[in-house]
């Protein structure tokens, strides 16, 4: 039985965000013959994952001490999740890679305002909610969702490929006085329809993928924030602090930024004579 205040969502990609600590220094002591199997043998596994129907994997160099490498993992079933993450300890680089945090998720797309129409058109009909009647209906109209072209172009959209990433996690406040959770699911559509529009005004500037991990992480949300200018991050997060939804309802988790590179750089990244290029722009968008 669905509860009335609860908001549908549209899921799709499994998300297995990976950061990591590289040992430069014992890098650089091997030969540089080593060094290049070392290379060849991960930017092959790194292949396979990219290349796959059902897998996609993005490289960013961290800024900052928190990590020095983010693998981000993009998998159709969770078990895709499982696999990567035995595909990168198999390599030999994991001997020089520690493994500093991580992430798991699910993109999602919020449906407040969807949900709420989709509730309305059911009273209209006349059926008694979460009826075996009403929750049928309630399933193909929500299937529907699926099919509209914005929510289809966004739901197995492959990791942009912008330079400059941003990932962090977030909650809503469930404190004694303060509780999103217990605001009428009315109030709570409101909120998000205007946090929104805030995301919207930075339309073309960054690209912002969603994803809830209730249930998988200790977070309820993660947030990847993709731009070709760094700066973006800086003016999107900070205008939607004074937004109600985040200002007043927000909690944050840790901050990771960096820059996005190209499989084929790998070798760059490790032996850090320059900042590893993200070469591929023309990623397809879905598939």
């Amino acid at each position: 039985m669905r509860h009335p205040d609860v908001p549908e969502s549209l899921d799709s990609w499994w998300i297995l965000h990976r950061m990591f600590a590289f040992d430069r220094l014992a890098w650089d002591e091997l030969a540089q013959t080593e060094r290049a199997k070392i290379v060849e043998q991960a930017t092959d596994a790194l292949n396979a994952l990219k290349n796959s129907e059902d897998t996609d994997v993005g490289l960013a160099q961290m800024v900052g001490h928190k990590a020095d490498l983010m693998l981000t993992h993009y998998s159709k079933n969770y078990e895709g999740l499982a696999h990567a993450q035995t595909v990168i300890d198999r390599l030999r680089l994991s001997e020089f890679i520690t493994p500093a945090t991580s992430y798991v998720s699910i993109l999602e797309l919020g449906l407040y305002d969807a949900t709420g129409k989709i509730h309305a058109g059911l009273a209209e009909k006349g059926l008694k909610p979460h009826s075996e009647e009403w929750n049928k209906a309630f399933d193909e109209l929500l299937k529907e969702q699926e099919k509209v072209p914005h929510h289809a172009g966004r739901l197995w959209a492959r990791i942009p490929q912008r330079r400059y990433v941003c990932f962090y996690p977030m909650d809503k406040k469930r404190g004694e006085e303060v509780n999103w959770y217990t605001l009428p699911f009315a109030d709570r559509a409101r909120l998000m329809l205007d946090h929104g529009k805030i995301g919207r005004t930075f339309h073309g500037q960054v690209t912002q993928v969603i994803s809830g991990s209730i249930g998988y992480d200790k977070f309820e949300w993660g947030v990847d924030l993709y731009a070709d200018d760094p700066l973006v991050f800086k003016k999107l997060i900070y205008e939607m602090r004074f937004d109600e939804a985040s200002a007043k309802y927000g909690i944050f988790g840790d901050f990771y930024s960096g820059v996005q590179f190209s499989l084929d750089q790998l070798g760059t990244y490790l032996d850090g004579n320059k900042v590893a290029e993200l070469n591929s722009r023309l990623e397809p968008a879905m598939r």
